[in-house]
């Protein structure tokens, strides 16, 4: 049988998988009903089954004793690639569990397709890590391995920005000058794109392309803000000790707030510091929540209510943070005024880059005619409003946030790879 093709985005957050079907970009069901799966491993300890997506964020919620891992694609380039979970009696590095979630998605390609796909191309970030070209190269070498060794023979890459100004193409009349803004959960990409849809006929599309660029900061990172700003202090951080001289140490409650770092709360170490760090706090009844919510291994399910409050801000002007522990329930409201203080910081260094993307293109903002919007974390209002207020003549056009970059990458296998 002829080997096939697809695209995988895979996803800080949430991944897709597609292939070419009649000419048409197709993203297929990863899950019941849905094209869209978060990018979570859940290790069942219960069972000894290894769940994927939805379902292993419902074993976490159903309180089944396990493992979940979450974020996995922030640990390529870093330090972390090269380190050990514990998974029960063993020890998995963590580009063999992503090489399980890539499997999964494997699979799933194939049973749609009916055959083996060898041939992918995968999205990448136009940076995966920041001004720094030797670990860049490093996390998109670590994740090809991954894919080789889950069996993909022929493996090419594409900047997640322009696989969303493929599937844009799609559905533009004229030419545009159009910026693709794409806010994932690890990282912003932009690119300076010439689309048509004569254009778009054209296998060469180099020179349309007038400039790619990228910062490693998404919804995580956002996550991680509101989390240190509003939900963190009613843990202890930034309580003083007893004696009132300084504050407490904050390495735990910074991991706490990390998606990919939440596991490395879960040794006998952290949980010792812990219980001295209460010693010597000034409120140790804070220190205790910190405690409970790492004791009971809930730390998912805490950044899990920041993510969601914040989601709700898209739409709301207030919201907040419920987080049950084992005598107390936390009620923090937050409102949309105050997500923003946690985060502006942050979004005028996408606005920053913004400026550099059209800068390297050698445009002025007043030519770009489309912003084009993709990604989960594009909805925030703030980012939204910073961005759209650069580009004077510019109009706004909704992608979809989960989908875009999927569909763009079965695109551009259907033209690599002709099957």
């Amino acid at each position: 049988m002829r080997a096939l093709s697809g695209g995988i985005d895979f996803g800080t957050s949430n991944s897709t998988a597609g292939f070419m079907e009649n000419g048409q970009p197709r993203l297929i069901e990863l899950e019941r009903g849905e094209v869209t799966m978060p990018s979570a491993v859940f290790f069942n300890f219960e069972d000894n089954r290894t769940y994927f997506g939805r379902s292993a964020i419902s074993c976490y919620t159903e309180n089944a004793e396990g493992r979940l891992l979450r974020a996995l694609k922030s640990v390529l380039g870093s330090s972390l690639i090269h380190e050990k979970t514990r998974i029960k009696a063993h020890s998995i590095a963590f580009s063999d569990i992503i090489g399980s979630f890539l499997h999964f998605l494997k699979d799933s390609l194939e049973t749609n397709l009916g055959g083996p796909v060898d041939n992918i191309v995968l999205g990448r970030p136009v940076q995966f890590v920041d001004d720094n070209p030797e670990a860049d190269r490093r996390a998109q070498d670590e994740l090809e391995k991954a894919a080789q060794r889950r069996g993909f023979k022929h493996i090419e890459f594409q900047f997640e920005p322009i696989a969303a100004a493929l599937d844009y193409e799609q559905q533009v009349s004229g030419e545009e000058l159009a910026l693709i803004v794409d806010i994932g959960g690890g990282t912003s990409d932009f690119s300076v794109v010439r689309v048509s849809s004569e254009r778009a006929k054209q296998a060469d599309r180099k020179d349309d392309i007038l400039a790619s660029h990228g910062v490693h900061i998404g919804g995580t990172d956002f996550d991680r803000l509101l989390s240190i700003a509003h939900l963190m202090p009613e843990l202890g951080y930034r309580t003083l000790t007893k004696d009132g001289k300084r504050q407490l140490p904050a390495g735990y409650y910074i991991d706490l707030a990390t998606w990919q770092r939440i596991h490395m709360l879960y040794t006998n170490k952290a949980m010792t510091d812990l219980r001295q760090i209460r010693y010597e706090a000034a409120q140790p009844e804070l220190v205790e929540r910190m405690i409970d919510v790492v004791s009971n291994r809930q730390g998912h399910a805490a950044v899990g209510e920041v993510e969601r409050a914040k989601i709700a801000l898209t739409d709301l002007t207030e919201s907040a943070i419920e987080l049950p522990l084992t005598e107390e329930k936390l009620h923090l409201p937050v409102t949309r005024d105050e997500l923003n203080d946690a985060i502006r910081v942050t979004v005028e260094r996408v606005q920053k880059a913004v400026s550099e993307t059209l800068v390297n293109a050698g445009i002025g903002p007043e030519r770009i005619t489309a912003l084009f919007l993709t990604g989960g974390s594009s909805a925030i209002p703030l980012l939204r409003e910073s961005v759209l207020g650069m580009l004077p003549a510019a109009s706004v056009v909704e992608g979809d946030m989960f989908g875009s970059v999927g569909r763009g990458l079965a695109l551009d296998a259907g033209r690599r790879f002709g099957v």
